[in-house]
């Protein structure tokens, strides 16, 4: 069997590209230190022996060089990933994200693995002077979690230029779907609108609402990973659906599929965030990524798996 290798594969993004390659037969080591992933995600893969689980961290170089031994494909998934704490603690996110990306690379290059795919962000971008965003456009980040991600793209073209090292960086635009985590304090906007309106609660915009934003289906988005891996794709990509909706538009789109209604209340807007993101998805479409999934089929899909992971929750309660 072929080998992969997801690190933070037990978080959102990271657990679904995991799902995917168990389905294509790989034999997949799955490596998270669960600060915010969690083994409910992958429990299904390894109660069915179908993956293995190693708890640690990216910082740990020793670790990385035993587990990429034989790897064809690394995932490079792990990273901190909130704009507001990045601005307010920078350090832990610098270490994480540009040391722990380094050490993979080295590992990777050390290992001779075919391909690393690494997960960059459109954050990249910043407040770009037109829409939709390019992968020539002149980056321009707005927090140290954005400048953390280009630092890592720029590792992956170094590697692969001095080493021949295989790199693909995949700019994720707004990304949403089962698994994606509810109960952070900065929780996405997704899972934050879908919870609170599913208790009848107001959902909290930032600012006026009329930013918008290009939300992919993480699905889509384990497929364009995969697809990255085993193709000729080297550089950086954008992975977003190739549309936008303003947030207000968001908001009423998931209250008409959970036939809900309730008005939002606005706050101030959150600094480093952006105002406007659309991805002109061209070139990935050149490596074979096609969005398969409406914003509305994968709303739908996603708050049916809130509203039964709470049932789950509210019947374990009621049972203990």
């Amino acid at each position: 069997m072929r080998k992969a290798v997801v690190t933070g594969g037990a978080g959102f993004i990271g657990s679904h590209i995991a799902d995917e390659l168990v389905a294509r037969n790989y034999h997949v080591t799955i490596l998270d230190d669960l600060s915010s992933g969690k083994l409910e995600n992958i429990n299904g893969l390894l109660n069915g022996g179908k993956a293995e689980f190693i708890r640690g961290s990216i910082t740990d170089l020793p670790l990385l060089q035993k587990l990429f031994h034989d790897a064809e494909y690394v995932f490079h998934q792990a990273a901190l990933t909130q704009i507001p704490s990045s601005i307010e603690d920078p350090l832990p996110t610098n270490e994480v994200n540009i040391g722990g990306t380094l050490k993979v690379l080295i590992a990777a290059e050390a290992n001779k693995v075919k391909k690393v795919v690494y997960a960059s962000s459109s954050a990249i971008y910043g407040d770009a002077p037109s829409i939709p965003h390019k992968e020539d456009m002149t980056p321009n980040p707005l927090s140290p979690y954005a400048l953390t991600k280009l630092a890592g793209e720029q590792y992956a073209a170094i590697f692969h230029r001095i080493h021949g090292l295989s790199t693909a960086s995949l700019r994720y635009f707004n990304i949403y779907g089962p698994r994606q985590n509810a109960e952070s304090q900065y929780a996405t906007v997704i899972p934050a609108f879908i919870t609170r309106i599913g208790q009848d609660l107001p959902p909290v915009i930032f600012g006026d609402g009329e930013q918008t934003r290009d939300f992919a289906f993480v699905k889509d988005v384990a497929q364009a990973n995969i697809l990255a891996a085993e193709g000729e794709a080297t550089g950086a990509y954008n992975v977003g659906s190739g549309h936008n909706v303003t947030i207000n538009q968001l908001a009423q789109i998931i209250m008409r599929v959970m036939a809900k209604d309730v008005q939002p209340v606005y706050h101030e807007p959150r600094p480093g965030e952006l105002k406007h993101s659309l991805a002109d998805i061209t070139r990935a479409r050149g490596f074979g990524y096609e969005p398969e999934w409406s914003l509305e089929d994968g709303l739908s899909n996603t708050i049916s798996y809130f509203s039964k992971t709470e049932q789950h929750a509210t019947t374990k309660q009621e049972t203990s």
